[in-house]
C-alpha cells in the first residue's frame, strides 16, 4: 500500500484545497526543509516557519518562500526543554488562529555525543531530539480537537549524510523511537480525525526506497495534507538521505 501511495503522490497534480491552509514547519535549516516549505508556499498556504538555526541563511530561505505563500510568520531556534517548546507551540498555534498541518523536521544526529557514551546517554540524546515534535504535536492536535478540525502531523526524520558505523546504529535507534511515537499518537488521536505519519531515512541495507531526496518528500507531504491523504495515519515511509 505504501508504494502505491508514494507513486500517487509523485504523480499527483496540484492540490487546490491546500490554498489558505495553515501549515507549521519546525526544524528548518538552510539545507533541510526548504523544498517542503516552498511546496506549501506555492499552494498558497499560510506558513509558520521555525528555523533550527539563526543565520543569514534563515533570512534567505524566508525570502525565497514568502513571496509565493499567502502569508508567512518566521521564528528562530527554540530551546529543547519542555517549557520553551510549549511556549513556542502555543505561539505557533495562535499565529493564524489555528493549524491545519504540522511538519516536524527531526534531526537524527549523534554529532557531539561522546564516543564512549552509554546507552543511557544515547537515550537522553534521542529524547531531547524528540521533545519538540512530541510537545508541538500534542499542543497542535489538542487545538485541532477543540475546534473540531481535522488535521495532519507529519514527522520527517533527517540525516546530514548517509550513516555508517556508530552513526547508523544511533540513527536506527532514534528512528525506532520516532516511529513508535508517531504510531502511538496516531492511535491516540484517530477518533478525532487527526492523522500522524512519518517519513524516515532508510537505515538498513535494503533496496533503495521510492522517495529519493527532499523534492519527493515534499510531494508526499502535500499528498498527506491534501484530501487524498485523509485515509492515511500511522504510516511510516522510508526515504533516501
Amino acid at each position: 500500500m505504501l508504494m502505491s501511495v508514494i507513486e500517487g503522490a509523485l504523480s499527483a497534480p496540484a492540490y487546490p484545497e491546500l490554498a489558505g491552509k495553515r501549515i507549521l514547519i519546525t526544524g528548518l535549516t538552510s539545507r533541510c526543509g526548504v523544498d517542503i516549505a516552498r511546496a506549501f508556499a506555492e499552494h498558497k498556504g499560510r506558513l509558520v516557519l521555525q528555523f533550527a538555526e539563526a543565520s543569514e541563511a534563515m533570512q534567505t530561505v524566508a525570502e525565497i518562500v514568502a513571496p509565493a505563500a499567502l502569508d508567512t510568520r518566521v521564528y528562530g531556534p527554540v530551546g529543547t526543554d519542555i517549557e520553551h517548546v510549549a511556549d513556542f507551540a502555543r505561539t505557533a498555534v495562535q499565529a493564524f488562529g489555528g493549524l491545519d498541518a504540522v511538519v516536524n523536521l527531526v534531526p537524527l544526529e549523534m554529532r557531539g555525543l561522546d564516543p564512549a557514551a552509554t546507552m543511557a546517554d544515547v537515550e537522553r540524546r534521542i529524547a531531547a531530539q524528540l521533545t519538540l515534535p512530541f510537545v508541538m504535536s500534542k499542543i497542535a492536535a489538542n487545538r485541532m480537537s477543540l475546534v473540531w478540525s481535522e488535521g495532519l502531523v507529519l514527522n520527517v526524520a533527517t540525516l546530514a549524510s548517509p550513516p555508517a558505523g556508530a552513526a547508523r546504529a544511533f540513527a536506527t535507534v532514534a528512528k525506532a523511537g520516532l516511529t513508535a511515537m508517531t504510531r502511538a499518537q496516531a492511535e491516540e488521536w484517530a477518533s478525532r480525525g487527526i492523522r500522524f505519519n512519518a517519513i524516515a531515512p532508510q537505515t538498513a541495507q535494503a533496496p533503495a526506497p521510492d522517495l529519493r531526496g527532499e523534492p519527493d518528500v515534499a510531494s508526499l507531504a502535500l499528498y498527506l495534507a491534501s484530501a487524498r491523504g485523509k485515509g492515511l495515519s500511522g504510516c511510516v515511509f522510508e526515504a533516501a538521505v
